[in-house]
């Protein structure tokens, strides 16, 4: 029997006060499946990514991911801090990458002072350039340019 990357049995949510938005939804995926949910508005679309992403648990029957699979989700309508920009914003998705160029800086700088452990530098420094290479960090800057030029977004200065 094939082995499944997410599986679905007999899944049912009701949200208050008696609504019942799934119900007996079995499903099982493949590896590399392509799937795509279609339905009208209020019909549970978005319910059932929540699921699937481990995001809602509290619902009837059970939603079960491969071991060690790892399942994003992307709200419609996000969260944003007020207080941002929007390149801040924007950049908050990529932190890890930012931080890693961040932290990569420093260990560049660290290597002139009088007192730098080389072998420690080296190590750390090669951790954070997998880090960036792995998220094409090298044109992260060209990219976030290009996706904000496509979405139309406002200037990068301006607040959320």
């Amino acid at each position: 029997m094939a082995q499944y990357v997410f599986t679905m049995n007999r899944v049912g949510k009701i949200v208050p006060p008696k609504r019942q938005i799934l119900k007996d939804i079995s499903l099982s995926f493949f590896p590399g499946a392509k799937i795509g949910v279609l339905g009208l508005n209020g019909s549970g679309k978005s319910t059932l990514l929540k699921i699937m992403a481990g995001i809602d648990k509290e619902i009837e029957g059970e939603a079960i991911p491969m071991p060690n699979l790892n399942i994003g989700y992307l709200p419609q309508e996000p969260q944003l801090d007020a207080d941002k920009t929007v390149r801040q914003e924007v950049e908050s998705a990529l932190g890890e990458v930012f931080e890693a160029q961040a932290k990569l800086d420093a260990v560049y700088a660290a290597y002139a002072e009088e007192d730098a452990d080389f072998d420690a530098l080296a190590t750390e420094q090669a951790r954070l350039e997998a880090i960036i290479a792995a998220a094409d960090g090298n044109s992260l800057n060209q990219q976030l340019e290009m996706a904000a030029d496509a979405l139309r977004l406002p200037p990068w200065d301006a607040r959320i």
